[in-house]
């Protein structure tokens, strides 16, 4: 595992250019359903005169992970606790670690899916959950209303992910052991679902919201994995620090990576922010926290 991000340092895990989006407004107060800020969610160099943006919808990310070597899976969609979502999982009679993957703010498109499966091709059962009842938004306008009625209702969403992980736990191909991992509104979503009352064996955000005062990071569930931009506008450089400084004085186990000059969104293929380099390291990254955390 990397060395640990120091408390008011920055650790420059790759040399990039990236642009960031919109300012986030601070977290307040410590309650346990937090606001996360809207934000265009689209890369710069995508947004149009109308305001609308292209977004990822296939397996656009498929050309920065190595696909080679992994376990044959099978997925389904299905509800799980009463969650729907997609599930893969490996192709075999065995239990495995789990993770509940949470989408970006379009929606369980294609893209997740696609994360799924290659997630579970490294032998883990996977439920990408569907935070908005079978719809997949195509413009931002779309994905703002979506996400807007998810933040208007946390409470509900976060026990929708909830019992999907007590769901998922208790099935024959899991072996007990749950991770939840999200991106960007979902990084937000899988930081929510680890201040809740629900049990992870650890939780993984990408560039999601945070907390960081200590009377909410005392909730979270250990160990933590973060992936962040030095450029990011929607989830500010400092507040990864105070997160980052907060979970070291709550002796939280943490692995957070800053990439230096990388923006909000930098692992989302469908624009000017995505790092490719920066993509494929994090991806790295992340399974090896996982493996380290999840298959000892």
């Amino acid at each position: 595992m990397n060395p640990e991000l120091q408390a008011g340092t920055l650790f420059a895990v790759v040399t990039l250019t990236g642009v960031g989006l919109v300012v986030t407004s601070p977290f307040t107060g410590s309650e346990s359903f937090y606001s996360q800020e809207v934000h265009k969610g689209c890369q710069p160099g995508n947004i149009q005169k109308n305001g609308m943006c292209t977004v990822a919808t296939s397996g656009q990310n498929a050309d920065v992970f190595s696909t080679g070597n992994l376990d044959a899976v099978t997925a389904e969609n299905t509800t799980l606790g009463g969650t729907p979502g997609y599930l893969a999982r490996p192709d075999d009679n065995e239990s495995h670690p789990s993770v509940v993957l949470v989408h970006e703010w379009w929606g369980l498109n294609s893209n997740i899916r696609h994360m799924a499966d290659v997630l579970a091709g490294q032998g883990y059962s996977v439920f990408a959950v569907d935070l908005y009842d079978g719809e997949v938004a195509r413009n931002s306008s779309e994905a703002a209303r979506l996400s807007g009625q998810v933040r208007n209702n946390s409470e509900v969403a976060v026990q929708d992910m909830g019992d999907a992980v007590e769901a998922l736990r208790r099935k024959p191909y899991s072996d007990g052991q749950v991770a939840s991992l999200g991106w960007c509104f979902g990084g937000g979503q899988s930081l929510q679902l680890s201040l809740s009352d629900t049990d992870l064996n650890a939780t993984a955000i990408y560039y999601g919201t945070l907390a960081t005062d200590a009377d909410t990071l005392q909730r979270i569930d250990g160990p933590v994995h973060g992936v962040f931009g030095s450029e990011d506008r929607v989830v500010s450089l400092e507040s990864v620090r105070e997160f980052n400084s907060t979970l070291g004085q709550l002796g939280v186990e943490k692995d957070i990576h800053v990439y230096e000059g990388a923006g909000h969104a930098f692992a989302n293929p469908s624009g000017d922010s995505f790092r490719r380099n920066a993509t494929r390291d994090a991806w790295n990254q992340t399974l090896q926290f996982l493996d380290e955390e999840m298959k000892q």
